[in-house]
């Protein structure tokens, strides 16, 4: 098999939440566990930072990487899911996956596979932990799929584990309040690894508390120790910040490309456990530098995507992968802090989330452009208009989301703004 042909068996012949949704989905971790013991046990081959969180954890992700990367350290990348190709699930300083290596992985393990049957994802996960203990990364940055507890990604030895914050995303597998969410994510807590969680939220705090007191593990959280505290600028294509640590200026004049209000919480995250993997002697050589290097070309180093990204600016297009209520809500407001005549809004969703958490929340005085992404669990655009105009919101159903979006491009006057969003899957049909 090619590349090409190797994909597709994978997409077809292994359960893949991306597509299908719950069908996909394993509530253990056996098959992972003999799936890595099957293949050598890589993960004993590399250190890890773990991450898990709602909203945050790739951005939180690649930020950490791209610091590593800056320090010279040969580091490693695991996120999901991707946007154009499967290889971008798995990095090594940047670089994906070759497709040979693809196709070499598959074709090796074949037996191991219909033998045990894993989830795309385990398949996956376990082809990235190869892929890194074999070229003999220094680090491997790992964001979890959902969740933390039963993720595959928790077969690992982490130096540090990363929770980035709690939000209602995926109740039907990991429970219907923030408690039993958090419980979720604490799942990747380890026996005396440090935690870092990037802020203190009302309700959930105390899951933390616990799970860090039950491990023994060193418990900090990153608002308390780090404020980012915005310089104007007539720039439109970074922003900059003054970074406060412990009331100390600590980054002065810090320039990062992330344009969304809502990185500066996961910027203040990375930072902390980059503080965390220093130590107090300084076990992880990360200078200064490093650390306002690699928040700076972060998306050089690691090919960033779909996080307030510009696609164009004529008219100001962008675009956002948030996919919740809480990241949707941040959207919303950084929206409004925004210069435009009229808002376009190409919007799809997924048909396993609750499409009135999301509707209600976005802005009424706006055209929409409905449409269902194209993936099995796409949500119909037509259901989804007439959900929408529940909602008051007014605007038309489209076949594709192609079709939506050169729709809202032409519709948009030179002063008018087409945002798209509402789901990854969307975003991955227009970058």
């Amino acid at each position: 098999m090619n590349y090409k042909e190797t994909t597709a068996w994978l997409f077809s012949s292994l359960p893949m939440y991306q597509r299908v949704g719950r069908a996909a989905y394993k509530a253990d971790l056996q098959t992972t566990i003999e799936l890595l013991n099957a293949l050598g046990n890589p993960q004993e081959r590399f250190r890890a930072i773990h991450i898990a969180g709602t909203n945050g954890k790739g951005s939180v992700a690649h930020l950490l990487a791209s610091i590593l990367q800056e320090a010279g350290f040969k580091t490693g990348l695991y996120t999901s899911p991707h946007l154009k190709d499967f290889r971008e699930r798995m990095k090594i300083n940047g670089e994906w996956i070759s497709p040979e290596k693809v196709v070499d992985f598959v074709q090796e393990n074949l037996e191991v596979f219909e033998r045990l049957k894993p989830s795309f994802f385990e398949m996956t996960v376990a082809m990235a932990y190869c892929f890194f203990a074999d070229a003999g990364v220094d680090f491997a940055v790992l964001e979890t799929g959902m969740g933390g507890r039963l993720d595959s990604t928790n077969i690992c030895h982490p130096l540090v584990t990363v929770i980035t914050n709690i939000g209602n995303d995926h109740q039907q597998f990991l429970g219907e309040t923030p408690e039993s969410i958090a419980r979720e994510k604490a799942g990747i807590v380890k026996q005396g690894i440090p935690l870092v969680v990037g802020r203190k939220q009302a309700g959930v705090e105390e899951v933390f508390t616990q799970a860090a007191a039950s491990t023994k593990a060193p418990l900090v959280f990153a608002d308390e120790h780090f404020e980012l505290r915005t310089i104007s600028t007539s720039d439109k294509t970074t922003k900059l910040f003054d970074v406060w640590y412990n009331d100390n200026l600590f980054l002065e004049q810090m320039v990062s490309p992330f344009m969304a209000d809502y990185q500066a919480e996961n910027i203040a995250t990375a930072l902390q456990t980059a503080m965390v993997l220093r130590g107090p002697a300084g076990e992880v050589g990360l200078s200064e530098e490093d650390l306002r290097n690699g928040l700076q070309n972060v998306t050089d180093n690691t090919g960033l995507q779909g996080r307030w990204q510009t696609l164009s600016t004529n008219p100001l297009t962008i675009c956002d992968i948030a996919h919740n209520p809480e990241g949707i809500q941040a959207v919303v407001h950084q929206l409004a802090r925004t210069d435009f005549a009229h808002l376009h809004f190409v919007f799809g969703m997924v048909n396993d989330k609750k499409p009135d958490e999301i509707l209600y929340l976005l802005p009424k005085h706006a055209t929409y452009y409905f449409c269902k992404p194209d993936i099995p669990r796409g949500l119909d655009a037509e259901e989804l208009k007439q959900a929408a105009f529940k909602a008051g919101l007014r605007g038309e159903a489209y076949g594709t989301v192609t079709h939506a979006f050169q729709s809202a491009i032409n519709d948009a006057g030179v002063n008018d703004l087409v945002f798209v969003g509402g789901s990854t899957f969307v975003v991955a049909e227009v970058v």
